[in-house]
Protein backbone atom coordinates (compact mmCIF):
# COMPACT_ATOMS: atom_id res chain seq x y z
CA UNK A 1 0.00 0.00 0.00
CA UNK A 2 1.21 3.50 -0.78
CA UNK A 3 2.93 5.02 2.27
CA UNK A 4 1.06 8.34 2.10
CA UNK A 5 -2.29 6.62 1.70
CA UNK A 6 -1.56 4.34 4.65
CA UNK A 7 -0.46 7.34 6.75
CA UNK A 8 -3.76 9.08 6.03
CA UNK A 9 -5.73 5.95 6.86
CA UNK A 10 -3.89 5.44 10.15
CA UNK A 11 -4.32 9.06 11.23
CA UNK A 12 -8.01 9.01 10.37
CA UNK A 13 -8.56 5.72 12.20
CA UNK A 14 -6.85 7.08 15.32
CA UNK A 15 -8.99 10.23 15.16
CA UNK A 16 -12.11 8.11 14.69
CA UNK A 17 -11.29 6.09 17.82
CA UNK A 18 -10.86 9.35 19.72
CA UNK A 19 -14.09 10.72 18.29
CA UNK A 20 -15.83 8.00 20.36
CA UNK A 21 -14.23 9.40 23.51
CA UNK A 22 -10.93 10.30 25.15
CA UNK A 23 -8.47 7.45 25.31
CA UNK A 24 -4.85 6.45 25.95
CA UNK A 25 -2.30 4.71 23.74
CA UNK A 26 -2.83 1.05 24.59
CA UNK A 27 -6.62 1.41 24.44
CA UNK A 28 -6.42 3.19 21.08
CA UNK A 29 -4.43 0.24 19.70
CA UNK A 30 -7.03 -2.23 21.06
CA UNK A 31 -9.94 -0.21 19.67
CA UNK A 32 -8.34 0.14 16.23
CA UNK A 33 -7.03 -3.44 15.96
CA UNK A 34 -10.22 -4.96 14.47
CA UNK A 35 -9.80 -2.59 11.50
CA UNK A 36 -6.05 -2.27 11.01
CA UNK A 37 -2.76 -3.40 12.41
CA UNK A 38 -1.06 -0.68 14.42
CA UNK A 39 1.85 -0.96 16.83
CA UNK A 40 3.01 1.33 19.61
CA UNK A 41 6.01 2.37 17.51
CA UNK A 42 3.58 3.48 14.79
CA UNK A 43 0.92 4.99 17.06
CA UNK A 44 2.96 7.39 19.16
CA UNK A 45 4.50 9.33 16.23
CA UNK A 46 0.98 9.61 14.78
CA UNK A 47 -0.36 10.96 18.08
CA UNK A 48 2.52 13.46 18.28
CA UNK A 49 1.91 14.61 14.69
CA UNK A 50 -1.84 14.97 15.30
CA UNK A 51 -1.13 16.95 18.46
CA UNK A 52 1.26 19.29 16.66
CA UNK A 53 -1.41 19.81 13.96
CA UNK A 54 -3.97 20.74 16.67
CA UNK A 55 -6.11 17.69 15.86
CA UNK A 56 -5.99 16.48 19.46
CA UNK A 57 -5.17 17.64 22.96
CA UNK A 58 -3.22 15.71 25.57
CA UNK A 59 -3.77 15.59 29.31
CA UNK A 60 -2.65 13.30 32.12
CA UNK A 61 -4.68 11.36 34.67
CA UNK A 62 -3.31 9.38 37.59
CA UNK A 63 -3.91 5.65 37.23
CA UNK A 64 -2.56 3.13 39.74
CA UNK A 65 -0.10 5.68 41.10
CA UNK A 66 1.24 6.63 37.64
CA UNK A 67 0.31 9.35 35.21
CA UNK A 68 -1.39 8.12 32.05
CA UNK A 69 -1.55 10.33 28.94
CA UNK A 70 -5.02 10.73 27.49
CA UNK A 71 -5.82 12.07 24.05
CA UNK A 72 -8.90 14.13 23.17
CA UNK A 73 -9.99 14.97 19.63
CA UNK A 74 -10.43 18.66 18.76
CA UNK A 75 -12.69 20.37 16.24
CA UNK A 76 -9.71 20.39 13.83
CA UNK A 77 -9.46 16.60 14.27
CA UNK A 78 -13.14 16.17 13.46
CA UNK A 79 -12.68 18.38 10.40
CA UNK A 80 -9.75 16.17 9.32
CA UNK A 81 -12.11 13.14 9.43
CA UNK A 82 -14.71 15.01 7.33
CA UNK A 83 -12.05 16.05 4.80
CA UNK A 84 -10.81 12.46 4.58
CA UNK A 85 -14.33 11.20 3.90
CA UNK A 86 -14.83 13.75 1.12
CA UNK A 87 -11.49 12.82 -0.45
CA UNK A 88 -12.30 9.13 -0.16
CA UNK A 89 -15.30 9.60 -2.46
CA UNK A 90 -12.85 10.60 -5.20
CA UNK A 91 -10.64 7.59 -4.43
CA UNK A 92 -13.64 5.29 -4.72
CA UNK A 93 -14.60 6.82 -8.08
CA UNK A 94 -11.12 6.05 -9.42
CA UNK A 95 -11.18 2.57 -7.81
CA UNK A 96 -14.52 1.80 -9.46
CA UNK A 97 -13.21 2.97 -12.83
CA UNK A 98 -10.08 0.80 -12.53
CA UNK A 99 -11.93 -2.33 -11.41
CA UNK A 100 -14.58 -1.88 -14.10
CA UNK A 101 -11.88 -1.45 -16.75
CA UNK A 102 -10.02 -4.54 -15.49
CA UNK A 103 -13.21 -6.63 -15.61
CA UNK A 104 -13.92 -5.42 -19.15
CA UNK A 105 -10.40 -6.22 -20.38
CA UNK A 106 -10.51 -9.68 -18.76
CA UNK A 107 -13.77 -10.50 -20.54
CA UNK A 108 -12.37 -9.71 -23.98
Amino acid sequence: MDVQLKKGLLETCVLTVLNRGDSYGYQIIKDASPYLEISESTLYPILKRLESNDCLNVYSVEHNGRLRKYYKITDAGREKIRTFLESWKEVMTVYNFITEEMRSSNNE
